[in-house]
């Protein structure tokens, strides 16, 4: 941002932002953004979120802009049950998105003006959170004001700040080096995502998988599963009953239609992420039986097509999102192991400027030219005077499809997401 002069701007019904598009109302509005319906070109209505720059502090607009640029960019992705972007700008210095409008609002909003299909909804909630987990984002704020209505029923996920975040959290640190501000709902946080010590080192979908159950059972009971929620006060007995998996079952078995979510919900509540179920698929495998969802998956390819030269990998969240790692040209040009980490002896050196979730000498890649297939090892060989050589495992882990990778290794498939980190990166091949 340096050399950007940002002025604050309101806007009144029927002034323009960005020279095109006309203010018809104010949706909403929060610390950081302001939300409008606008009418745009050709007389189409979109919503349009500005942020208000202008209230930052010039040492956080960088981080902030960062996090925006994610948020539309996690807007691109081809999917029916996100909200997409349309476009973007400047006004004033201050960046803005144009979005897909939905007109009935919110989820929460919808449900005080009409009888809703749960399960409809639920699926189609899991149908989002899926294609965001296939292109290597996870939510990390679901709640019902994040799912949005449109025209034709359908439900969209929103607010992709966080997902489009995962490295850049705006976290300040104290003394003792934890982060002291974690994005997202607490009442929907899992455990992992809560606790302090751990610091959401690694970001995996099994946390958005524990917010959906608890929006599920509010949305079906009326309360929140561990307990009232109201002020400060209930903040630890709402965290230990969380972290204890102690919410109240007996009144999902009373509300009407509750038993046949008990299993569900069960499986999504779990405090281990590593017992829980592990993707938004094993989650819709278990959904009550209810009108069918249409919903057709990226084809992912499993093997080098023929005719493809070699494999790649692609940042999708961190610092360095978008860049990509040509694997066969860095084994052809360096050695037969391509080291990863925050090292910079490292062959691809990952920098984490906030959080040292990324341990020094994290993973490992390696291929057998005999036959072409590649593989992945959590931590690295390390040697050492007087100790010798020794394998040495990453802090944290190293995750692939949100599976745990041991230092026995897994093979690397086209499609597959690593996850170090906060940092994701998606295997491609050329």
């Amino acid at each position: 941002m340096s050399g950007v002069v940002v002025n604050r701007c309101d806007f009144a019904v029927g002034q323009y932002i960005g020279g095109l598009y006309r203010v018809d109302l104010v949706l909403g509005e929060g610390s950081f953004g302001k939300v409008f319906k606008v009418t745009g070109p050709g007389s189409q209505v979109y919503a349009l979120k500005l942020l208000k720059l202008w209230e930052i502090v010039p040492e956080l607009r960088k981080p902030l802009m960062d996090r925006f640029v994610m948020e539309f960019e996690t807007g691109l992705i081809k999917s029916r049950f996100l909200v997409h972007s349309v476009g973007h700008g400047l006004e004033c210095g201050n960046p803005f998105i144009v979005m897909d409008y939905c007109p009935k609002g919110n989820l929460t909003q919808y449900m005080e003006r009409y009888s809703v299909d749960l399960v409809k909804v639920g699926r189609e909630i899991l149908c989002g959170l899926n294609d965001l987990h296939k292109s290597g984002k996870v939510h990390r704020d679901l709640k019902p004001e994040n799912v949005l209505i449109k025209e034709d029923g359908t439900a969209a996920l929103t607010d992709f700040g966080i997902s489009g975040d995962r490295n850049k959290r705006m976290t300040e640190r104290n003394i003792l080096g934890r982060p002291q501000q974690i994005f997202g709902t607490y009442a929907y946080m899992p455990p992992e995502q809560v606790n302090r010590l751990r610091g959401d080192a690694t970001v995996l979908p099994t946390t958005d998988i524990f917010s959906f159950g608890v929006m599920m059972y509010q949305l079906l009971t009326g309360k929140l599963p561990f307990g009232e929620l109201n002020d400060h006060n209930d903040l630890v007995s709402y965290q230990r009953n969380r972290k204890n998996g102690n919410w109240d079952r007996r009144l999902l078995e009373r509300t009407e239609n509750g038993a046949v979510w008990q299993k569900v919900i069960e499986g999504c509540l779990i405090p281990d992420f590593k017992q829980r179920m592990q993707s938004a698929t094993a989650v819709l495998n278990q959904m009550p039986q209810g009108q069918p969802v249409s919903y057709i998956q990226q084809r992912v390819g499993w093997k080098l097509e023929p005719g493809k030269k070699g494999l790649s990998m692609r940042v999708m969240q961190g610092l360095e999102h978008g860049k990509v790692y040509d694997l066969s040209h860095l084994f052809r040009d360096r050695k037969r192991l391509i080291t990863i980490g925050r090292e910079d002896s490292n062959v691809v050196c990952i920098p984490e400027n906030e959080s040292p979730y990324i341990s020094r000498r994290h993973c490992t890649i390696e291929t057998d030219v005999r036959t072409g297939r590649w593989f992945i090892r959590d931590g690295q060989w390390i040697t050492e005077k007087g100790r010798g050589g020794y394998w040495k495992e990453s802090v944290n882990g190293t995750y692939i499809n949100s599976a745990p990778v041991t230092s026995e290794g897994s093979e690397l498939h086209p499609g597959d997401i690593i996850t170090v980190g906060d940092v994701t990166f998606r295997i491609e091949d050329y």
